[in-house]
């Protein structure tokens, strides 16, 4: 069953943050727990059981939250995974059945060459791809959440490159957020990236030394892919 698209990457994070809280709900009450999430890294959170669309008041609450849409979301108050009532964050980002058909997907993906087929598996899993896109071998796009990902037109990603919508940062929380890559950008072999925004005609190339990322959910290594506009990464 393929995934929904969406017009915009605002729309994508929006309807993500929704289905989310509704399952966050979902297993908070089933675990007694209390799961909050927050709308930066380390901000105060707010619990979800207060975001619930399905009562007027926790939909109104849940319009005010997600207005304006951020670029990221934190939950946390998941417990660690030795506590009895922990909930999973895997099982809260997607049930069961969607994580093992998206990553049998994922592992098939990784051994198609960059050609249209790739590209139109990659749409289908949600991913959001332009046209002429050419992902090379070993590219690995984040097998939870893709409909994250929007990658633009005439862009190269080359061989070896992961790119992540989420992250877990162990005791219980995680986070997610979109990942744009621009029209035109030349991604180079073995660059690692999280939630963040590459403008057009963005180059990235092979460093021979790791390059620590200073904006929040990036990384790049070898080389640091989160230079916005038109920059050369330089190592």
């Amino acid at each position: 069953m393929p995934c929904r698209t969406y017009q915009t990457p605002e729309e994508a994070m929006r309807e993500v943050a929704k289905e989310i809280i509704l399952r966050a709900i979902k297993m908070a009450k089933r675990k007694g727990r209390t799961i909050s999430s927050s709308k930066a890294a380390w901000g105060r959170g707010v619990d979800v059981a207060t975001l619930d669309p399905r009562t007027p008041e926790g939909s109104r609450r849940l319009e005010a939250f997600l207005t304006p849409v951020r670029r990221q979301y934190t939950w946390y108050g998941l417990g660690p995974p030795e506590e009895s009532n922990a909930v999973s964050w895997r099982s809260l980002n997607l049930p069961l059945w969607r994580r093992g058909l998206v990553r049998f997907l994922v592992t098939v993906s990784l051994f198609m060459k960059g050609t249209p087929l790739k590209n139109i598996l990659y749409r289908w899993m949600g991913a959001h791809i332009g046209k002429n896109v050419e992902t090379m071998q070993m590219v690995w796009l984040d097998h939870y959440r893709r409909e994250l990902i929007w990658i633009g037109d005439n862009t190269l990603i080359r061989a070896f490159t992961r790119i992540t919508a989420h992250g877990y940062e162990g005791a219980g929380r995680f986070r997610y957020g979109l990942v744009e890559i621009g029209k035109g950008c030349r991604i180079g072999a073995g660059t690692g990236m999280g939630p963040i925004k590459i403008e057009d005609g963005v180059r990235t190339r092979h460093s021979p030394r790791p390059i620590r990322a200073p904006l929040p959910c990036s990384s790049a290594s070898p080389c640091y892919a989160g230079m916005i506009g038109r920059r050369m990464c330089e190592g």
